[in-house]
């Protein structure tokens, strides 16, 4: 079940914390509004036709950055998302989530119902800025606000405690956006010895 006004609030400041909270009104009856931050990478056409999510085919690790243009706004600045276009950013808050704790990120239905889309999970103990994935998948472009409560995120209890860093993992403590790490994972390059394995042969 998601915590409510109440459960959160009183959690807040002993074993979850969320700066900065701007208002008040942030925390509502089932959720938590976050603010887009002001650093994010933007997707754009590069001269490659497609975006290279194998370790095939391409430099090895692909490169992703010449697909994506950094860019930093203040906060009140605009900048328009494209249809068929994507940001990569984090929100303008930090948080530090329970062991106990997930936390589900989505879109206030206000940008949902201008075509926008993301959608996240944040595993029990994790540290940092949210990191988020916006889309535009409608058919005109969408001026939006940095610095504007474009998300939601609902916490829910899980039934055992957890240690987000027991194991490695890619995305740590952010604070600034970061492009996709899929290729250092060790699925893709067990995979390619399998690949180069039998085509040695």
């Amino acid at each position: 079940m998601y915590l409510t006004k109440s459960q959160i609030s009183e959690r807040l400041n002993k074993d979850l914390f969320i700066r900065p909270l701007l208002q008040d009104d942030q925390i509502g009856e089932v959720s938590i509004d976050f603010r887009l931050g002001y650093d994010f990478y933007v997707s754009i056409q590069g001269r490659d036709a497609t975006l290279n999510a194998s370790l095939l085919g391409g430099p090895s690790p692909p490169s992703l950055r010449d697909l994506f243009s950094h860019t930093r706004r203040r906060p009140g600045e605009t900048f328009i998302l494209y249809p068929n276009q994507t940001i990569i950013g984090v929100t303008l808050e930090y948080l530090k989530i329970p062991n106990n704790i997930c936390v589900l990120l989505s879109l206030r239905s206000s940008y949902s119902r201008l075509g926008l889309h993301t959608e996240a999970l944040f595993q029990p103990g994790y540290v940092g800025c949210l990191s988020i994935e916006l889309t535009n998948i409608n058919k005109t472009p969408v001026k939006i606000t940095v610095g504007a409560r474009i998300f939601q995120g609902r916490l829910v209890e899980t039934y055992s405690m957890s240690n987000y860093f027991s194991k490695k993992r890619k995305y740590v403590c952010q604070t600034k956006p970061k492009l996709s790490a899929l290729h250092d994972g060790p699925d893709l390059k067990i995979l390619k010895r399998y690949y180069d394995s039998i085509h040695q042969n």
